[in-house]
């Protein structure tokens, strides 16, 4: 996975400035090998499509996967023929290399593709770039597996793509429905800074683009379609499905260990009105206090079940100080992604080392509430201990906010673009 992007984060989303484009808003990008035959019809049909629809200026890219048939020249005569129409060469195959060779060069604020078999209805082309060119959305995809679409497909194609889907869900926590129709689309800032963390190049491009949107926050919109399965369709469905699997497999053993800067993408609110300032709140406090408590209350759980389990064969300092070691290190990484929002490596040793420090804080506010309680009472019940190290966790906990905001996240808590706006 690459990490080097050196990008900022994304701004908030605004409506595209289509009046004063000057070039194509739309540009369809159609991915082809060995296509002689269906190619033109399907950019002849397209391109009708779109000039009786499409209220802007668009453009379709036909983009060559180092055919060997006669698609580069049936290509270069629909664009000298068709206004609107330009080809594109590649050398080497790969749909993922095609789409991010195509969309890395297009001046166009909205990109998109679709198969050459035109499998999906077009009457569903405009409800996709719709959402991406208002602004609300980010990504789009036709999805075939939405109720209200309707799909004919033979039951093993219909078995693989909902199988696919299936695993996409329990492994990679995806929740979008289709990730493999032939049909999607994307703002150019976001591809921008999107295609650089995307390696594959082949057919698992559209769901390691779609994982990454989504785990980075990015709203990715779904438009039902209809859908006819083209017969003819030269997809080797054994060989895909292995290297998605493969690609399943890289993805998410990169999110598990932060290898991605995600972060990167994150886009602030736009107009919404709950994201603006209140006065005397620092931004973003009372998102932070949602998620520390949340992670706080789940991390006193998991410590008074390490307590009680380490006491059974050990003194109450001893579990205590183990139970709340492991809890401690638990929570600054849980802190450290979901509350302030770093991901990614970088600092992370750092940010244990403070977290223990803050731990080492805890541990003396505990262990002193429990060498009280010894004072107090030579020889106290188990519930008695558990009551009062329930109290001082609670004093630890105030204390880790406080501390976590203000010296180990301070970066996260301050400078993003939108709180600053909105503390302003």
């Amino acid at each position: 996975m690459r990490t080097d992007i050196s990008v900022g984060t994304l701004p908030a989303r605004e409506h595209l400035p289509v009046g004063a484009a000057g070039g194509p808003v739309l540009d369809v990008v159609v991915p082809v090998y060995n296509e002689e035959r269906d190619l033109e019809p399907c950019v002849r049909r397209l391109s009708e499509h779109l000039a009786r629809t499409f209220p802007y200026a668009f453009r379709i890219t036909v983009a060559d996967n180092a055919s060997t048939d006669r698609t580069p020249e049936v290509a270069a005569r629909l664009a000298r023929e068709i206004e609107g129409v330009r080809h594109f060469r590649l050398e080497q195959k790969g749909r993922g290399r095609a789409l991010r060779t195509v969309w890395s060069a297009s001046d166009a604020p909205v990109l998109a593709y679709m198969d050459v078999d035109l499998s999906t209805d077009l009457n569903a082309l405009l409800p996709l770039v719709a959402p991406l060119i208002s602004g609300h959305s980010d990504l789009a995809i036709g999805s075939r597996l939405s109720r209200a679409s309707r799909v004919v497909r033979g039951p093993k194609r219909e078995f693989i793509s909902r199988a696919y889907n299936l695993i996409l869900k329990s492994s990679l926590a995806a929740r979008f429905s289709d990730a493999q129709c032939g049909f999607k689309a994307i703002r150019r800032d976001v591809a921008e800074r999107l295609l650089p963390m995307v390696e594959d190049t082949g057919w698992f491009f559209d769901t390691e683009l779609l994982v990454l949107a989504e785990r980075a926050g990015l709203r990715i919109h779904e438009v039902p379609v209809d859908w006819v399965d083209d017969p003819d369709s030269t997809v080797h469905i054994v060989r895909t499905a292995t290297d998605d699997l493969k690609g399943v497999w890289r993805v998410g053993r990169a999110l598990a260990v932060g290898a991605l800067p995600l972060d990167r993408l994150a886009r602030p609110f736009g107009d919404d009105p709950r994201d603006r300032a209140i006065s005397g709140v620092p931004g973003g406090l009372a998102r932070q206090l949602v998620g520390f408590c949340v992670i706080g209350a789940l991390s006193t759980l998991f410590y008074l079940g390490l307590y009680s389990l380490f006491r059974t064969g050990a003194g109450p300092q001893v579990a205590n100080a183990a139970a709340l070691l492991v809890s401690a290190v638990a929570n600054t990484a849980a802190n450290r992604r979901l509350t302030f929002g770093v991901r990614g490596r970088d600092r992370a040793m750092r940010h244990q080392a403070q977290g223990l420090v803050v731990f080492a804080i805890g541990l003396a506010l505990t262990s002193g509430s429990l060498a009280a309680l010894g004072a107090a009472n030579g020889d106290p019940s188990h519930s008695t201990e558990v009551a009062v190290l329930v109290a001082a966790n609670l004093a630890a906990t105030v204390l880790r906010f406080l501390l976590f905001r203000a010296w180990v996240f301070p970066d996260r808590a301050t400078s993003l673009p939108h709180q600053k706006d909105a503390a302003r």
